[in-house]
């Protein structure tokens, strides 16, 4: 019997293409990137090049999924979702919140939370929303 797996997967206006290569630019990995005229999904011709899905799948396990959304649905929103980053790899996961918040909004500066591990929010210059906690590395 083969594995569940939970991923996050963000809708984007119309530059997902754009934040996938950000994201891939954060993580690394291999990024795979399909768009509306490959799969003739849209006769609107302004939404050829939209990405229909994309994902990005790092070796160390971490996928991302993420598309652009069409013009007749409704505006995006990554409100109220934040992709969380958790474990113990303090060098790794600052790396990832450094680049993240990197011209983006710092909600919850990335420092010693009461539970005694580093915790941070930020919001990325593509308005998804971010949680880096640091297991046990205190600031």
């Amino acid at each position: 019997m083969g594995a569940t797996r939970l991923n996050p997967y963000l809708s984007f206006r119309d530059n997902a293409r754009e934040a996938m290569e950000f994201y891939q630019s954060v993580f690394g990995g291999q990024l795979d990137v399909s768009t509306f005229g490959d799969f003739q999904a849209s006769e609107d011709p302004s939404e050829q090049d939209m990405v229909m899905h994309s994902q990005l799948a790092t070796e160390s396990g971490l996928v991302l999924m993420g598309s652009d959304t069409p013009k007749s649905m409704g505006e995006p929103s990554g409100d109220g979702y934040p992709v969380a980053l958790f474990g113990d790899d303090d060098a790794e996961l600052r790396g990832y919140w450094d680049k993240l918040s990197d011209g983006g909004q710092v909600t919850m500066p990335l420092e010693q939370s009461p539970w005694d591990d580093s915790f941070g929010m930020c919001v990325d210059k593509f308005g998804v929303s971010w949680m880096v906690n640091i297991s046990g590395s205190g600031a």
